[in-house]
């Protein structure tokens, strides 16, 4: 008789994310993580002590695939920001109980103004200071106007309260950009 498989804390991690993707953060447990993996309870409670323990590590898995998300232009816009700033509104569309989970589900153990100096959004900040050629302040000024443009938008959708149309939203987006960008660089 071969041994039975081994279930790791990667693969509880994965399992429960994908029970966020498809069902939403609210249907974390024991249960339906164990479902997803064909197993008991016992292996999930083994890694993780309690759910909260194991939300944290997919809200971290989640985070980093938000990251990647947005730094995975699609159909690149003319300037890294916009870009950025259209694949944040996307991820809103495409993964909308992901979305939920990262920005609206009270998770998030730091508020916007504490995570600009977080190491997870170094890629973003760096790629947005190369492309406006300024100081890190000014790209943390213009990240933030943009980041709450583009949140609200995003949220907006997420939720199905507006219809995305691409074109408006980026032409709104490139506005905002531009006047973050001369306030950032008048406060120079």
């Amino acid at each position: 008789m071969p041994p039975k498989a081994k279930v790791t804390k990667d693969m509880i991690i994965d399992a429960a994310f994908n029970v966020v993707r498809e069902a939403g953060a609210e249907n974390i447990n024991a249960r339906t993580v164990a479902k997803k993996l064909k197993c008991s309870t016992q292996p999930v409670m083994y890694h993780f002590e309690t759910i909260e323990a194991l939300k944290k590590a997919v809200y971290a898995k989640t985070d980093r695939f938000h990251t990647e998300y947005l730094m995975s232009a699609k159909n690149p816009q003319e300037g890294t920001m916009l870009g950025i700033g259209l694949n944040y509104i996307r991820f809103a569309i495409e993964e909308p109980l992901l979305f939920r989970f990262l920005f609206q589900s009270g998770f998030a153990e730091n508020s916007l103004l504490e995570m600009i100096d977080s190491e997870e959004l170094t890629p973003v900040l760096s790629a947005m200071q190369e492309a406006m050629e300024t100081g890190m302040e000014q790209t943390k000024k213009v990240f933030l106007t943009i980041a709450l443009f583009a949140h609200g938008y995003a949220s907006i959708i997420a939720n199905n309260s507006l219809e995305y149309e691409e074109e408006l939203v980026a032409s709104h987006l490139e506005q905002a950009y531009k006047g973050a960008v001369l306030a950032a660089l008048e406060e120079a």
